[in-house]
């Protein structure tokens, strides 16, 4: 056997190629910047776009809204005409919009984004709807009008404990934890056992659908003086009464 060849005394072995050293990520990236209302993310999203090429993607569930500007802390024009902002002003108030279509409308926007050669930067306080980008959905069914209108008439005729209970004899599951007057939450899980004729408890043990081909950098703000940020709160409010 031969044996491996030993560098001379004073002499150094070879660097290895940068490529065994710093290897390229898989993905290409995506800033997550989290945090609560006022915790300073608007500030912190421009500084950071420009200093890099970013374009910033909304996460939030009222900037949704076109003609919703009190109380939903939009970007200034000013702002939004010096960096790229997305999810912003795309629906009517009467419309409806769920994590799932978020989920759609940001891998739309950060595939566009990145094939522009920028960064993504998403942006917001919306938590289920980074986690409906970042872990997926389980796969529900969508709303629909007409089994909603029915059990709306229902809870009008018998009231939301009734329909609880109804939920009870079909899902005891869900209803063990939810309050019999939670009227959205009875809604939901009512809904989807009429359209699936299963219960949304079983549906919810299936595995979720994870698509996210980024490599995330999550930055989040944690204000360290409560006080201070509900101050911020309480100072921004009268700030849009003003307007």
């Amino acid at each position: 056997m031969r044996s491996k060849k030993k560098p001379p005394k004073g002499e150094s072995k070879p660097a290895p190629p940068a490529s065994r050293l710093s290897p390229r990520p898989k993905f290409p990236p995506a800033i997550l910047l989290l945090g609560p209302t006022a915790s300073g993310k608007t500030a912190v999203a421009t500084a950071i776009a420009e200093k890099l090429p970013c374009e910033i993607i909304s996460v939030d569930s009222a900037q949704i809204y076109r003609d919703m500007n009190i109380g939903t802390a939009k970007p200034e024009p000013e702002l939004l005409a010096r960096v790229p902002h997305h999810l912003i002003d795309i629906i009517e108030p009467h419309e409806s919009y769920s994590a799932a279509r978020f989920r759609d409308d940001a891998l739309i926007a950060m595939r566009e984004i990145t094939e522009r050669g920028n960064i993504p930067l998403l942006a917001g306080g919306t938590m289920l709807y980074f986690q409906a980008l970042i872990e997926g959905l389980n796969e529900l069914p969508e709303a629909d009008p007409a089994i909603r209108l029915v059990i709306d008439s229902m809870a009008d005729e018998s009231g939301w404990p009734a329909l609880h209970g109804k939920l009870a004899r079909v899902d005891p599951e869900t209803a063990g934890r939810l309050e019999p007057n939670d009227a959205q939450r009875i809604q939901r899980a009512l809904e989807i056992y009429y359209i699936t004729n299963k219960p949304m408890s079983e549906l919810l043990k299936k595995p979720k659908y994870v698509y996210f081909p980024y490599s995330a950098i999550k930055i989040a703000l944690v204000p360290s003086e409560r006080e201070e940020l509900h101050n911020r709160i309480a100072r921004r409010f009268e700030d849009m009464l003003e307007l």
